[in-house]
């Protein structure tokens, strides 16, 4: 069952979509470690690596475990190819790949963080401002970047860092388009039954996908 209908938050008008996994889509194995559910990365393949008139682009999937100076040596990547990769028509540039950056709880900045680094030089580099500056230096003003987090127990209290995530990528130079939420359930007659992602924290059943793309992108 999936509900892709754009729905309005009251405090914005950038629409929420909802996905939601159908009988079929229950039956994928889960990645471990992994934020996202195996069909929710199929459905990414699905709705962007593909462009109406244009060839499917790429897809760079990144695990990102910490934020500690030097995390780019240390963050696991899979590319997944797309018809950018040597199909594309004389002359035509190559797409640039679509980034999904998965951001496991542990990893998420604290809620008082700072949007900065730290006062020592160099220190836009560290972090998740770093991070976000390096991804747009990648896409080079065509690409999206897609940040799959949920909220993380911190003292026995649930954090949401969407609000800190969205203003460092702003900062960097990204422009936030939408918000998915997906959901960790399954039909059950009229009802949802909760599949929680970690049963450590079993009031957490819904992870959140950013879609960001640079101030320069064009549809």
């Amino acid at each position: 069952m999936t509900d892709s209908r754009p729905r309005t938050s009251p405090k914005t008008s950038l629409p929420i979509t909802l996905w939601l996994p159908t009988p079929d889509d229950l039956a994928a194995l889960p990645i471990p470690t992994a934020v996202l559910p195996t069909w929710a990365i199929e459905k990414i393949h699905a709705e962007f690596t593909r462009r109406p008139g244009r060839p499917s682009t790429g897809l760079l999937r990144l695990a990102i475990n910490d934020s500690a100076p030097g995390m780019d040596a240390r963050i696991p990547c899979t590319t997944h190819a797309g018809a950018c990769d040597g199909d594309t028509a004389p002359g035509e540039p190559d797409l640039a790949p679509v980034i999904l950056a998965e951001l496991h709880p542990d990893s998420l900045p604290a809620p008082d963080a700072p949007l900065t680094g730290s006062a020592m030089p160099g220190s836009l580099d560290d972090g998740w401002p770093g991070f976000f500056h390096r991804a747009h230096r990648l896409l080079n003003g065509d690409g999206l970047l897609l940040v799959a987090a949920r909220q993380h127990r911190d003292h026995d209290q649930l954090h949401d860092p969407l609000g800190l995530l969205i203003a460092t990528a702003r900062t960097a130079g990204f422009r936030y388009l939408q918000h998915i939420v997906v959901i960790h359930a399954h039909a059950d007659g009229d009802h949802l039954t909760p599949i929680p992602p970690d049963p450590d924290i079993p009031d957490v059943v819904h992870s959140d996908l950013l879609v960001l793309d640079t101030a320069r992108s064009r549809p």
